[in-house]
């Protein structure tokens, strides 16, 4: 997947009306449903800019025009979708899980059906072992070295087991919202200790709005659907600018560099890749964090030290924590950059403080 830099106009706008509950403002697409969604295309902001002396209705389709001949990205997230959608809707019918909520997990989790553990064990939920565990598993690096993950017979049986494994007691908390709150959800997931990942509720939330996952099995009002059909086919090559930690940083979807998003945020791609610790024409790794000022020196609260995990690296681990890799790599002098390998995220005195 390739970052278009520049409008194309070698192909008619798509007929396709704007939804009239639909508000756009510099940078920003405002819904009735509560929604704001940050665009940062520098081409349609330049082309926003340009047009001040027209008025307000025609400006909105003067954009609007351009962004119906955006290409969409077509990725292997997208093939996931297609293929687990009704196995997804189908969990959120019979358990109560939102559909959503499935779908952006198996995607983050397997990375859309790639990882070993799907391809190998059929597990596309990362659901490790525990105590209740009888059937077959296989040994991977995750949060500590070769720990233990179920392995399904069908990717169904890992969708089934995986609603089951949400309906139990520790994450009873999270059927008090409704199946539409798919935030809720994600933060509630990640607070429920699903993963160690302090981003992970954001990752999920990016997902579900990057592939418009909310509509999923859903019967919504005609405004509804319009708006994640809009949002769905418009809003793919945006990223939104995310806060954590007092970083200001975007999520990367499949097929990213560092170049990609300095141009789409108007910013030098050098000085963008430096503050990630890489390089301008890298490929980012689906769902990572891309900072858009300089990392910490520390790890976030409470966490002191982390498992370079299957398919993860020192650099990984410093995108997910936001800490400078020079100084994961200070702390840790004599460690392998290779799964399996414990890292300091801290100084020992910092948790006698």
């Amino acid at each position: 997947m390739t970052y278009v830099s520049n409008i194309p106009t070698s192909h008619p706008p798509r007929e396709k009306r704007r939804p009239q509950h639909m508000e756009i403002k510099m940078g920003i697409i405002s819904t009735k449903l509560g929604h704001n969604y940050i665009i940062y295309n520098k081409q349609l902001l330049i082309l926003w800019n340009m047009t001040k002396k027209i008025s307000t209705t025609l400006r909105i389709a003067t954009v609007l025009l351009c962004l119906h001949t955006l290409p969409l990205r077509a990725d292997y997230y997208s093939d996931y979708i297609e293929r687990y959608a009704d196995m997804a809707v189908e969990q959120e019918r019979e358990f109560g899980i939102p559909a959503s909520i499935t779908m952006a997990q198996g995607l983050l989790e397997s990375a859309a059906g790639r990882s070993t553990l799907a391809t190998q064990g059929n597990n596309h939920f990362g659901i490790k072992c525990h105590a209740t565990w009888t059937g077959a598993t296989m040994l991977r690096d995750d949060d500590a070295p070769d720990e233990c993950f179920r392995v399904y017979t069908t990717p169904a049986e890992s969708y089934t087991d995986h609603s089951k494994f949400l309906c139990g007691k520790r994450y009873r908390p999270l059927f008090q919202y409704a199946v539409t709150d798919y935030q809720n959800w994600a933060r509630g997931l990640s607070a429920c200790g699903y993963a160690t990942d302090p981003q992970y509720a954001e990752r999920l939330i990016t997902i579900i709005e990057r592939y418009g996952l909310y509509s999923l099995g859903k019967d919504r009002a005609d405004a509804e659907r319009e708006t994640a059909d809009f949002i769905f086919s418009h809003l793919r090559d945006t990223h939104i600018v995310r806060k954590s930690r007092g970083l200001h940083y975007v999520i990367a979807t499949p097929g990213d560099t560092y170049s990609s998003i300095a141009s789409e945020l108007h910013i030098d791609p050098a000085t963008l890749a430096t503050l990630n610790d890489a390089k301008p024409d890298t490929q980012i790794p689906a769902w990572q964090e891309v900072y858009l000022q300089p990392k910490l020196t520390t790890a976030p609260e409470g966490i002191y030290s982390a498992t370079i995990g299957a398919d993860e690296s020192m650099h990984s681990l410093s995108q997910r924590y936001g800490m400078q890799l020079a100084t994961l790599r200070q702390l840790n002098p004599k460690a392998k950059d290779r799964p399996g390998e414990r890292l300091r995220l801290r100084i020992s005195d910092d948790r006698q403080k």
